[in-house]
C-alpha cells in the first residue's frame, strides 16, 4: 500500500511512502530504542497520516490518531505476520518517546503555520526537576559571593567613575578655610560613594548542564542572599524570571521545587535555544540594562545546532556595563561539537567555573586591574 504525501506536513517533494513498511520501521526503531531515527520517522508518519485538513486542531488527539493508524500498541497482535515487529507488542517506554516526537513535530508545524509560539511549559511537564539539595559546601559559595558583592559594589563600578569630575563640597571647603583666614587653600570634595550594582543573572537548567546545575543554582541562591538589586532568570528553550521565587523561598530545596513546578522554560523539545533566550531576555530587560548593569551567564554555550544569535548577545553586552560568562565545562571541551562559546566570548569575559575554587578565581580576576572588557 502506497500513498502520495506531497501535501504532507514536514515533508517536501513528491515521494511515495509504503505505509506497511513505515509501520514496521517505526516498530523496529521502538524495539531497538533507536532515538536517532524517531524524529525522521515521526515526520514521515505525520506526512502520511497527519496531512493538512485532516487534523483535529488538538495536538494530543492527532498524536493518538496517528498512533492508531500506525498500529502501534503495547499489547500483542497475534493476527499480524510473524516477521512484523508489532506482533508481540511494543515497549511502553518506546511508545511514550515516539509520542513525544510526534507531539514536537506537530507543534513545530503549528508554529510555522500560525507564527505563534506555544505556551511556555515548566520542567515538571518534561518529567524533569531541578536538583533538590545544595552542594555540601553551600556556606563556601556564600562566602565567595560575599566577596563578589564587595567587588561589584566598589571597584567594579569605580573604574567607570575615575574619569568623572570630582564635585567640590562648598560647605566643607569654607569651613576648612577658617583655619587660613577665610582663604580656601584646600579644596574639600564630596565623597564618592560606590554605586550599588545592578545584577542580571541567567542560569541554564537544561539536561546538558545537569551535573553543574546544583552548583549554579547554589550560586544563584547565594546571590539572592547577598544582593537586593538582582534579577535572575533560568532558561532552556526560553527564559523565565525567577527573582520573586528566590526572594520568597529562602530555603534552597523549596526554591528549586518552585522553579521546577512554575518556571516556563520550555515549549517543544526541552533542548537549549540560546538564540531565543537572548531575544526574550533583551525584550524583557532593555529598559533596565545600562552602564551600571552587570550581566552574568551560567551555561555551557551548547546550542543543539540552533542559531546562536551572537549578534543579539552582542547588543546585550554593549548595553550592559560588564558581561561575564561562567562555563561549567573544561576549556578543553569549549568549541567542540555544538559548543559556540567562542562566538559569545568576543563580547564578554568567560571563565571555566564549576567548583567553589574556580568561583574564587573568578572573583580574583574581577579584582585584578587587567579584568577589562574586550574592545
Amino acid at each position: 500500500m502506497r500513498r502520495d504525501v506531497t501535501d504532507g506536513a514536514g515533508v517536501e517533494g513528491g515521494e511515495q511512502i509504503d505505509l506497511d513498511q513505515l509501520r514496521q520501521q517505526i516498530a523496529a526503531a521502538l524495539r531497538e530504542g533507536a532515538e536517532g531515527q524517531m524524529a525522521d520517522l515521526a515526520r514521515l508518519a505525520i506526512a502520511a497520516f497527519g496531512q493538512r485538513g485532516e487534523g483535529s486542531g488538538v495536538i494530543g488527539v492527532d498524536v493518538q490518531r496517528i498512533r492508531r493508524q500506525l498500529g502501534l500498541r503495547a499489547e500483542p497482535q497475534p493476527e499480524l505476520p510473524a516477521e512484523d515487529p508489532r506482533r508481540d507488542g511494543l515497549p511502553r517506554e518506546g511508545l511514550r518517546r515516539f509520542e513525544q516526537q510526534l507531539r514536537r513535530e506537530l507543534e513545530r508545524a503549528l508554529i510555522e503555520q500560525t507564527k505563534q509560539l506555544p505556551p511556555a511549559r515548566p520542567l515538571s511537564e518534561l518529567d524533569r526537576s531541578l536538583p533538590g539539595g545544595p552542594i555540601q559546601d553551600l556556606a563556601a559559595v556564600h562566602r565567595v559571593v560575599t566577596q563578589l558583592k564587595r567587588r561589584l559594589a566598589t571597584q567594579g563600578h569605580e573604574q567607570k567613575g575615575h574619569n568623572r569630575k570630582a564635585h567640590v563640597d562648598v560647605r566643607r571647603t569654607m569651613r576648612a578655610s577658617l583655619e587660613t583666614g577665610g582663604v580656601p587653600v584646600v579644596l574639600k570634595y564630596r565623597p564618592r560613594r560606590p554605586r550599588r550594582p545592578e545584577l542580571f543573572v541567567l542560569c541554564d537548567v537544561s539536561t546538558s548542564v545537569a551535573s553543574a546545575s546544583v552548583f549554579f543554582l547554589s550560586v544563584l541562591h547565594a546571590l539572592h542572599d547577598s544582593f537586593r538589586r538582582l534579577r535572575s532568570f533560568v532558561f532552556i528553550e526560553r527564559i523565565s524570571e525567577v527573582t520573586e521565587v528566590f526572594e520568597r523561598e529562602r530555603d534552597f530545596r523549596a526554591a528549586n521545587e518552585a522553579i521546577s513546578r512554575d518556571a516556563g522554560v520550555a515549549d517543544i523539545s526541552g533542548y537549549t535555544d540560546y538564540g531565543r533566550v537572548w531575544t526574550e531576555f533583551i525584550a524583557e530587560t532593555w529598559d533596565d540594562l545600562g552602564p551600571r548593569s552587570t550581566v552574568i551567564v551560567l551555561g555551557d554555550a551548547r546550542t543543539n545546532g540552533r542559531p546562536p544569535r551572537d549578534d543579539v548577545f552582542a547588543l546585550i553586552a554593549e548595553r550592559a556595563g560588564r558581561t561575564f560568562w561562567l562555563n561549567p565545562e573544561p576549556r578543553l571541551y569549549w568549541n567542540y561539537g555544538d559548543s559556540v562559546i567562542a562566538a559569545y566570548e568576543r563580547h564578554c569575559v568567560a571563565f571555566e567555573c564549576w567548583t567553589t575554587a574556580q568561583l574564587e578565581e573568578f572573583v580574583k580576576a574581577l579584582t585584578a586591574p587587567s579584568a577589562t572588557m574586550p574592545a
